[in-house]
Order: structure tokens, then C-alpha cells, then sequence
């Protein structure tokens, strides 16, 4: 079996980067040499790869430092409007080859690193996941951020400095078991700490009418730290800034403690308010100074008048986590810069946009009141007179529609008051948008029905897309370079150039190399799986993966069920030839999620006897893919034949990683549901796997009552493995383990997974029957890359920015730091 090449020895061969000029590579060097000199204690002779790694990072970032500055010199004396992404996730994953890719470093560090006897690729895979995020929310907040940069916005995201990170996954006899993620641990070498911006942040005290207006009063205060991380557009010298606040205690926090010597207590409580950068709000503080803030040098207050605003500010909600920002908003025009409330109100909604990224009930937050009239007594008061007045408004238009006005309140009656948090991000917002057309439809026909008859001309589509540069060109440099060899490389800032691959589809040559550069990706993935998971891959078996957050409506039970079906099939009819499958599941389930985390120990049961059985061999591998995370889908994505994207229809907002697999080449097996759809509609559904219910088949289900037992009775297949799952054949050391599993997808299982098994089974057996003829599977590969570019997150980003923000991309090249400026 040939040895695969490895990433660097790709780059070696590869044009799109541009070959290092032997000046850039001895100037790598020098900074290389200089940054490991300081780096090392004084009694410290042989340095670590760590430090090795730190070296590197840090002569990256010296390049990253002149333009960042020259970015914000730039906006500071054209004063464009300024664009707040907040979101209360960011999934960055790692920097250090990103930023490489970015500014057309990598050949030159990667030359520079090798001169020196080291490898690239080792240094890179030190680096720690920035995994601030759960999933997709806070990956498409990642995309964006480098979207904006490349598309010369004046850009910010704005979100928490978790010291924690999402935790790591590690699998303990088949249970996941969630280990702490302490990303900062070694340092951040990417991030600046930015104290003289330091902000206070209220929490507690009393409200307080008076004739000068109203005062929020003996508050505690905790102090928000931003923290800068610069975000580098694609080799177009824009620098933006990722602001990230972390919780800090005050220095006379309850210092009163001291007077009676108890320092300990006093520390604790530094420590409890310190806590909360789990919590802590963006504060939009910040933002107004800023806004006020003149241009050319003067730091005093000039912009007093809030009346351009809107003209020079957008704020864009991620989801209704950063719903607080509304209120906080209106209390700071209204209480500190005094303005009238109608005005301020107007501001408000001008400036507010809001993105909707769910429509399941349960994740749609609602926040009990009684909480808020301690934690924060004003901005409860602003939120009922918000109320209030949306109401009223509503009850003069809908006079006597009392279950409306119900309905429509932010604020929800009850046993347990609450508030209901994605209505005031309607209410208070100008534009709202689902993340994929038929989403978005969802958004107005159900979960806002009554906010859109009210204002139709609110509501949007942004389908969501992913950064090129990351999920090609970082990822998957061998595809990268096949496909600038035929197109040249404008596809990776205009990703709809890839449309001129589809004269190729037919073409020999490229049908060969697209093949070969997949082999390759499966051979070096099987490398990682068999020294990671012990278990011997066959590279040239289906790679079938389903990687996403375990849950139920994503349907990994679906995936499940087939595994169990082509397993018994196989012991069936062991002498029958059957496609070689190698099935990859991973994902992490939320720590307090029973029925997901039974979910994992349900594939890693399902493995241990299916992996162990000679008489299934190397045709049938089942692997759970522990702690997946960024790093591991930059492995995993390229290497992957089969992507699956199998979500009860109306349950899947969008997807990015169908849209990551799709640009990678591989095909996707999958309902019609969030942006498949629309990948369907790209690349003609006769180039997908499409099976099961659709969104109006699902609704009639729920109408007629759905019965799982009567797909149990008639479909054998089913019942058997049904049956095996409960009686302990996967688990006969517990036999009951999974009762909870069978008796949730009998009795009352939401997302209908029997319902469309049945379906499910005859579509993958269409994807067997075409994975059989390598040629042809091959041409559907190019042609779902070649319509993949829709999904390219720089097209969502300039959606946004001219519908929603009102502002236009540029692509002015701001002059690098050693060019004088003019």
C-alpha cells in the first residue's frame, strides 16, 4: 500500500499558495530563532516542541500585527459603519495554519521549519482548539468573522472569554466522560489583553425613580476584560478584531472583609464574581464609545447626538443568546445619554438585527422573571415597558384577539413567570432571518406566525455558508491544487467560479485526479484511526460519516438501525459480496442529556460486536470518533465518501457540515431538510441521496398520529434489530442498557425514526449500487463540488451586509506595513 503523502510534502508540490521567496524564508528564520531565544528560561537549555510551537506562532503573529494596526488606522479615518457580531459562541478551533493560509505565509514557515529539522505539521497539531462553542452556531460565528475580514468590513465579534472551553470527550467503556477543556493552560499566544477598556457590568441593587430620571443604585459591579484576537481576511492585508470579555472582581470588591481579617472570605468572593465569565454579557458600553469617539486622534466625546446611530452601528444577534443587548441598550440611550424613549426605541430596533437558529421548542430560551428582578431590576423594568407598549400596538390592530396578545407577549404567565427571550429579539429587531430557505419559511408559517402578519417586511433568509479558505484550502490542499489547476484560484474569494469545473465532469483526467487526491485524503485518515483507535481500516472500504452534536432529532439512531441491518445481513449471507462500509460517528451529547449520552454508548456497543466478529472482517468497521472538535473535521471531512445529513424534515435549521462534505467530495445521503434542500437544488437531487419524510409528510404524521409499532410489525429488518438492541445482544454484560432507547423510539420518539428506516435502507442501497462503479460515483463527486458555491459563507456575509447592515464589501487592498501609506 503506498505511503500517503503527508500535508507538508503536498505543499511542497503545491501552486495555490504561491512559492516562498528564499528572502521571506530567511527572514521566518531570523524571527523563528529570535522568538525560541526568548522563549526559553535561563535554566532551561533544550527547548520543548511547545516551545518550538510558541516560536512559531509568535512570528506569525508579527506579521499579523502591522496590518491589524493599519486595519484599525484605516477605519478609525474613514469611519465606516461598524458591524457587532454577537454571539455568545465562537468556535475558532486553531489559529496558526489559518493564519498562515491567510496572509501566504505557509510556504514560506513551512520552508523556514524544515531547514531547521523540524515539521510543520507537528508544531501545528500542539496548538489547543480554540472550542468556545457547542457546534454549528459557533463555527458559522468562526466562518463569519473570517467572511467579514476577507470581504473588508469593518467587522467585530463580540462574545465571552470562556476559560473553559467546550469540554473534552474522552469514551470510558463505551459512556462519555467530560473532561474540563482548559484551553488557556499554556497561554494564548494569538490574544491581547486590553485593560484600558475595561468595563463595569451591574448586577443586583434597586431602581430608583427621580426627576432626573431613573438610577439603578447599589449595584455590585464586576468588571468585563476585552481580551483581542486579530482575524485575518484572505491576502488582502484587512486585520479585524475578535473581542472577547472575560469577568473580573473590582479591587474594593467587598472589601469591607478585610477590616475583619477575612481575607479568605474576601478572595472567595473575588473568585464567585470572577466566575461569571460562564455567563457575562457583551456589553454594549463599548460599542457607544466607539461610536462617539471622533476620528483622527481626538478620543473626547464629540458624537453626542444619537440620531446616526443606526448609520454608523449594526448589531447582529446570534441566535437569542445575546438577547439582553435590547434592553441594555435602551438603558444605556435612555437612562445615561438621556434620550426619549419613542427615539431611543427607534434607534434600538434600527440597529438590532436578529438570526433565528431553531425552531425546537425546547431551545428557544425563556428566562424566569423572578430571576431578573434580582439579577438585573432595570433592564426587567425596560423589558415590561417594551412589553407594554408592543401590546398595545398589537390590540389596536387585533382589537378584542386577546389569545393573540397571549401569544405575542415577551412576557409568558404561568406557574413560573417568564420571559420570553426570542420576542424581544423580534420585537426589538429590523430584520430577522432564518439560515435556510426552508427554515426560514418555518420561522414565518410557525415559530413567529403572529410576529410576521404584524411586520412581514422584517423577515429574511440568510442561508448559511463556510469559509473556503478553512474547509478547502487549510483542509484539503491536495483538492485545492487539483481544482486551481484547471480554474486558476479566484474560486477561493468568489467560491461560484467553481462552476467551470462542470465541462470537466466527464473529463478522464480530472476524474482520475479527484479519485486519487480522496484515496489519499482515506489513506492518511486511516493512519490517524489505526494508531488513535487500534482498529484496522480498510482504506479502500465506503468512509460513511455522520458527525454532528448527538441528539435526537439529528437521528444518529437512524444510522444506527442500518449498521444493525447490513451487520445481520452479513451474517446472514456471509458468502454474498456487500460493499465494504467503514461507519464513523461522532459528536459530543450536552452533559446533562441522558438519552444522547445513551446514544454514544449505543455505537461503541454496537462497535465492540460488529469490529470483533470474523465473519464480518474488514467489510463492516463501526468507529465513534472521541471528542470531535474543529481539528478533527479538517481530518475527517476530506477523507470522507458519504456525509450524512439524515434530520426528521423541519428539525435541521440548516447544516454547514452537509455544505464542508459537499466542497470536499463527498456525497451526501439525507432528507429534505435545512440547506440540503438547496444543495439538492445546486446540484439536482438526482446528484444526492434524497429519501423520507417530507415537511408536509411530517405534519400529516402529526396529524394522523404517528405509530411506531405498526413499522415495528410490518418491516422484519427493523423488528430484529429492534429486538436485539433491547434484549442485551450489544450489551450482555447489561442487558437492560438500552431499554430507554427502545422504549423512547416505540412509545413516544418526536423525530419518527422508524417512519422513514424503511426509506433510509433502499436509499443506501442506491448509494451501494453507485459506490460499486468508482467512474461514475467520481462524476457525481465533481459535480457536487462544482455547485457547491453557493454555500461559501462570503456569499451569506455580503447578503447580510447589504440587506441587513446596509453597507458594501469592499475588496480595496489596504497597503501591508512595509509599503509607506499614501
Amino acid at each position: 500500500m503506498a505511503k500517503p503523502l503527508t500535508d507538508s510534502e503536498k505543499r511542497k508540490q503545491i501552486s495555490v499558495r504561491g512559492l516562498a521567496g528564499l528572502g521571506d524564508v530567511a527572514e521566518v528564520r531570523k524571527s523563528f530563532n529570535r522568538h525560541l531565544h526568548f522563549t526559553l528560561v535561563k535554566d532551561r537549555n533544550v527547548a520543548t516542541p511547545r516551545d518550538y510551537f510558541f516560536a512559531l506562532a509568535h512570528t506569525v503573529r508579527d506579521h499579523l500585527v502591522g496590518r491589524w494596526i493599519r486595519t484599525q488606522q484605516h477605519y478609525y479615518e474613514r469611519d465606516p459603519k461598524r458591524i457587532y457580531y454577537l454571539s455568545l459562541e465562537f468556535y475558532m478551533g486553531r489559529t496558526l495554519q489559518n493564519t498562515m493560509v491567510n496572509l501566504g505565509l505557509q510556504n514560506a514557515c513551512d520552508e523556514a521549519i524544515y531547514q531547521l529539522g523540524l515539521d510543520l505539521e507537528e508544531l501545528e497539531e500542539i496548538e489547543e482548539d480554540a472550542g468556545l462553542g457547542n457546534g454549528g452556531l459557533g463555527r458559522l460565528a468562526a466562518c463569519f468573522l473570517d467572511s467579514m475580514a476577507t470581504l473588508g468590513l469593518a467587522a467585530y465579534g463580540y462574545g465571552i472569554r470562556y476559560e473553559f472551553g467546550i469540554f473534552n470527550q474522552k469514551i470510558v467503556n463505551g459512556w462519555q466522560v467530560e473532561e474540563a477543556d482548559d484551553w488557556l493552560r499554556y497561554g494564548n499566544p494569538w490574544e491581547k489583553a486590553r485593560p484600558e477598556y475595561m468595563l463595569p457590568v451591574h448586577f443586583y441593587g434597586r431602581v430608583e425613580h427621580t426627576p432626573d430620571g431613573v438610577k439603578w443604585l447599589d449595584t455590585q459591579v464586576v468588571l468585563a476584560m476585552p481580551y483581542d484576537t486579530p482575524v485575518p481576511g484572505y491576502k488582502n492585508n484587512t486585520v479585524n478584531t475578535m473581542r472577547l470579555w472575560s469577568a473580573k472582581a473590582p479591587n474594593d470588591f467587598k472589601l469591607q472583609d478585610f477590616n475583619v481579617g477575612d481575607y479568605i472570605e474576601a478572595v472567595l468572593d473575588r473568585n464567585l464574581a470572577e466566575n461569571i465569565s460562564r455567563v457575562l454579557y457583551p456589553n454594549d458600553n463599548d460599542i457607544i464609545r466607539r461610536f462617539k469617539s471622533s476620528k483622527f486622534g481626538c478620543r473626547d466625546p464629540v458624537r453626542t447626538c444619537f440620531e446616526t446611530f443606526p448609520d454608523k452601528v449594526a448589531i447582529q444577534l446570534n441566535d437569542t443568546h445575546p438577547a439582553l443587548s435590547i434592553p441594555e441598550l435602551m438603558r444605556i440611550l435612555v437612562d445615561v445619554e438621556k434620550v426619549d424613549w419613542d427615539k431611543a426605541w427607534e434607534i434600538t430596533k434600527k440597529t438590532c438585527a436578529y438570526t433565528n437558529h431553531t425552531v425546537l421548542p425546547e431551545a428557544l430560551e425563556r428566562w424566569p422573571v423572578s430571576m431578573f428582578e434580582k439579577l438585573l431590576p432595570r433592564h426587567l423594568e425596560i423589558i415590561y415597558a417594551i412589553n407594554q407598549r408592543h401590546l398595545d400596538h398589537v390590540a389596536a390592530l387585533f382589537p378584542g384577539d386577546v389569545d393573540r396578545l397571549r401569544r405575542m407577549s415577551v412576557i409568558e404567565e404561568g406557574d413560573c413567570k417568564r420571559i420570553n427571550m426570542a420576542h424581544l429579539c423580534v420585537i426589538g429587531s429590523h430584520a430577522v432571518n432564518g439560515v435556510a430557505r426552508i427554515h426560514s419559511e418555518i420561522v414565518k408559517q410557525s415559530v413567529f406566525k403572529d410576529f410576521y402578519e404584524l411586520e412581514p417586511e422584517k423577515f429574511q433568509n440568510k442561508t448559511n455558508g463556510i469559509t473556503p479558505r478553512r474547509w478547502l484550502l487549510l483542509c484539503n490542499p491536495g483538492l485545492a491544487d487539483t481544482i486551481v489547476e484547471k480554474i486558476g484560484e479566484e474560486f477561493l474569494t468568489d467560491l461560484s467560479q467553481l462552476k467551470k469545473l462542470l465541462p470537466l465532469v466527464s473529463d478522464e483526467v480530472f476524474i482520475r485526479d479527484v479519485a486519487k487526491v480522496k484515496q489519499e485524503n482515506k489513506l492518511k485518515f486511516s493512519a490517524f484511526l489505526e494508531k488513535e483507535y487500534k482498529v484496522k481500516i480498510n482504506p479502500s472500504s465506503m468512509f460513511d460519516v455522520h458527525v454532528k452534536r448527538i441528539h435526537e432529532y439529528k437521528r444518529q439512531l437512524l444510522n444506527c438501525l442500518h449498521v444493525v441491518t447490513l451487520y445481520n445481513r452479513i451474517k446472514r449471507d456471509p458468502a454474498k459480496a456487500f460493499v465494504p462500509r467503514t461507519v464513523m460517528i461522532g459528536g459530543k451529547a450536552a452533559p446533562g442529556y441522558h438519552m444522547a449520552k445513551l446514544i454514544i454508548k449505543l455505537v461503541t456497543s454496537i462497535g465492540d460486536v460488529v469490529n470483533h466478529d470474523p465473519v464480518v472482517g474488514d467489510r463492516l468497521k463501526v468507529i465513534f470518533l472521541e471528542n470531535y472538535r474543529v481539528s478533527l473535521a479538517e481530518k475527517v471531512i476530506p477523507a470522507a465518501d458519504l456525509s450524512q445529513q439524515i434530520s426528521t424534515a423541519g428539525t435541521e435549521a440548516s447544516g454547514t457540515g452537509n455544505m464542508k462534505f459537499m466542497l470536499n467530495g463527498a456525497l451526501t445521503i439525507g432528507t429534505m431538510d435545512g440547506a440540503n434542500v438547496e444543495m439538492a437544488e445546486e446540484a439536482g437531487a438526482e446528484n444526492l441521496f434524497i429519501f423520507g419524510l417530507r415537511v408536509e409528510d411530517v405534519e400529516a404524521l402529526d396529524r394522523k398520529g404517528y405509530n411506531a409499532r405498526e413499522y415495528y410489525d410490518h418491516l422484519p429488518e427493523l423488528k430484529q434489530a429492534v429486538d436485539q438492541i433491547s434484549s442485551g445482544f450489544f450489551s450482555p454484560k447489561e442487558p437492560d442498557c438500552f431499554k430507554d432507547i427502545v422504549n423512547m423510539l416505540m412509545h413516544h420518539d418526536r423525530f419518527k425514526v422508524f417512519a422513514d428506516y424503511e426509506a433510509y435502507m433502499q436509499c443506501q442501497a442506491q448509494v451501494d449500487q453507485l459506490y460499486r462503479n468508482p467512474k461514475e460515483w467520481t462524476k457525481k463527486v465533481i459535480r457536487n463540488i462544482a455547485c457547491s458555491g453557493k454555500f461559501s459563507s462570503d456569499r451569506t456575509i455580503t447578503e447580510y451586509a447589504r440587506e441587513i447592515w446596509g453597507v458594501e464589501p469592499s475588496d480595496l487592498q489596504i497597503p501591508p506595513p512595509n509599503i509607506p501609506r499614501d
